[in-house]
């Protein structure tokens, strides 16, 4: 059983015109023992996400249909233009001010024995399908122009992102087509190590990156498809770091120095990131954001809650670490089964900056972290892209040339 929740209403002028918008708080807040957001906090927090697109790097809805009981990949049963059971449908995005969302098209790391490829292009196929099914809410961008042209005609810009490159099945061909079919980042691995790369969360095989994958990187690099570095050991993080001669991004990943998640950035690689101009999207995965959470091991009934407060912690962290420069947002909406108290679903975005103008942010600083930051990163990305691309061509090495092993 979920502890008590008490919801205030925060006025509706303050926020998004007529729309009533309910901030869910923990009982302490909704006793005044915590200072909460003024209106013209609020009033800041609107302004920023009406004018800067906020950008947010990771969300699972497309695996979310994929696994539908009721309908399994039915885009009609799942209709976003009504309550969904999930964090995500157009209403609630639009409460919750998105203007650009990375889409995952997640897959397993089981699907490689069915043929990770085949169903990589399942979920793409999926998520396109998902994206044309509302086109006066969403529409694919796989450029930051086209972000900012989609953002400027209210819209949702749609933009893909593979997680985990045991996708590509050692393949750079496979690679190469996934971004012509508008994939925009690929995380090197997910929750298993993978021929090329060590995970986070599993054995540490290869020390780091392989040669080829080192190669991945710089065939990244020459396409502009950033590398996402979320779910990869430190060294692979270390060695990314080394190769990439474009930013990086962790699409949703938090700060290890104040939760000691494997999952989470170290402080040494959050220092490096200014040198590489990328950005770590922080995170709302409860066990991510609170150490309390991540450690419980009593019954669900007494278990603690991460809290929004938890998560303006963790992107507070990354500013002082990396520099307000190199911080964003990546939810993991619909690829979490619990959600910090504040932040259950798309619609409680603005409650987070909120939060965080109360605590001294600027406008500036809240526009960087909104979208301003990624979208730079990625603005970067392509001009390193254009460069290479004149420099050489395709990359036609393969992980038995480079490494020794069979595909």
């Amino acid at each position: 059983m979920e502890r008590t929740r008490t919801a205030l209403r925060i006025p509706t002028a303050v926020l998004v015109g007529a729309a009533s918008v309910w901030v869910v708080l923990g009982p302490a807040a909704a006793q005044g023992h915590l200072p909460q957001p003024s209106p013209e906090d609020w009033e800041r927090a609107r302004r920023v996400l009406s004018t800067t697109p906020l950008v947010d790097g990771h969300n699972d809805l497309p695996w979310a249909i994929r696994g539908n009981r009721a309908a399994p990949m039915d885009l009609a049963a799942y209709d976003l233009r009504g309550r969904t059971p999930g964090h995500t449908d157009l209403p609630r995005l639009r409460d919750g001010r998105v203007g650009a969302q990375f889409w995952s098209v997640y897959i397993p790391a089981s699907a490689r024995e069915e043929g990770a490829a085949r169903i990589q292009l399942e979920q793409i196929e999926l998520a396109r399908r998902l994206i044309s099914r509302y086109p006066d809410e969403l529409e694919l961008a796989t450029s930051v122009s086209d972000v900012e042209r989609i953002f400027g005609a209210g819209k949702i810009a749609s933009m893909l992102g593979i997680e985990g490159g045991h996708a590509i099945e050692n393949s750079l061909g496979a690679l190469r087509a996934f971004f012509d079919l508008g994939v925009r980042y690929m995380t090197l691995t997910h929750g298993s190590t993978i021929d090329w790369a060590d995970s986070a969360t599993d054995e540490e095989r290869h020390g780091g990156l392989t040669p080829f994958g080192k190669e991945v990187v710089r065939e990244m690099n020459r396409l502009g498809m950033l590398v996402d570095l979320s779910h990869v050991s430190p060294k692979v993080m270390a060695d990314a770091l080394e190769v990439s001669e474009a930013p990086v991004i962790f699409s949703h990943s938090s700060a290890r120095a104040l939760t000691d998640h494997p999952r989470n950035v170290p402080d040494d690689i959050l220092r490096r990131m200014p040198a590489n101009g990328g950005v770590v999207m922080v995170t709302f995965v409860p066990s991510f954001v609170n150490e309390a959470v991540r450690t419980y091991q009593g019954p669900p009934e007494g278990a603690p809650r991460a809290t929004l407060a938890d998560v303006a912690d963790h992107i507070e962290h990354v500013r002082k670490v990396a520099g307000v420069d190199h911080v964003g947002i990546g939810s993991d909406f619909d690829g979490i089964s619990s959600t910090p108290v504040g932040l259950e679903d798309v619609s409680k975005f603005p409650a987070l900056f909120a939060e965080l103008s109360r605590r001294g942010w600027s406008e500036e600083d809240l526009r960087k972290l909104a979208g301003e930051n990624l979208l730079r990163a990625w603005r970067e990305a392509e001009a390193v892209a254009r460069r290479l691309q004149r420099e050489r061509g395709p990359s036609l090495a393969t992980i038995e040339a480079l490494d020794g092993r069979r595909r």
